[in-house]
């Protein structure tokens, strides 16, 4: 398993051609409580970097962005009744997976991640 980070904070757990989507430790604490996420449909084809999904905390409303290109296969409906799962344990709280078409070049290990949030 491979786990890479986008700059806005998506994160992508892949394990051959399914990769497990959410949100960072970091984001969740960005954007507070979590209070309803719109997530997305199975069944939609994405490229990395379009909006995935929208998620609402007592903050703001904010887009998720698909990490990889790929066809949404399966969404976690358990985050429907219960979005606070990801303010819980973000790494844990995967939102969906995506069988992956394409896997850009930009996105970072968890190390430079950690570094990148750091700067």
């Amino acid at each position: 398993m491979k786990l890479l980070f986008r700059e806005s904070h998506e994160w992508a757990a892949i394990d051959g051609k399914i990769a497990k989507v959410g949100i960072s430790d970091h984001a969740q604490k960005e954007l507070g409580d979590l209070v309803f996420i719109n997530l997305p449909e199975v069944g939609m084809t994405v490229s990395a970097g379009d909006v995935l999904c929208d998620v609402e905390s007592v903050k703001a409303v904010s887009d998720l962005y698909a990490p990889v290109s790929g066809k949404v296969v399966k969404v976690n409906d358990e985050l429907e009744g219960a979005p606070e799962l990801i303010n819980q344990d973000a790494m844990g709280s995967w939102i969906c997976e995506i069988e992956v078409t394409d896997v850009p070049n930009d996105l970072m290990d968890e190390a430079a991640y950690n570094k990148f949030i750091k700067e």
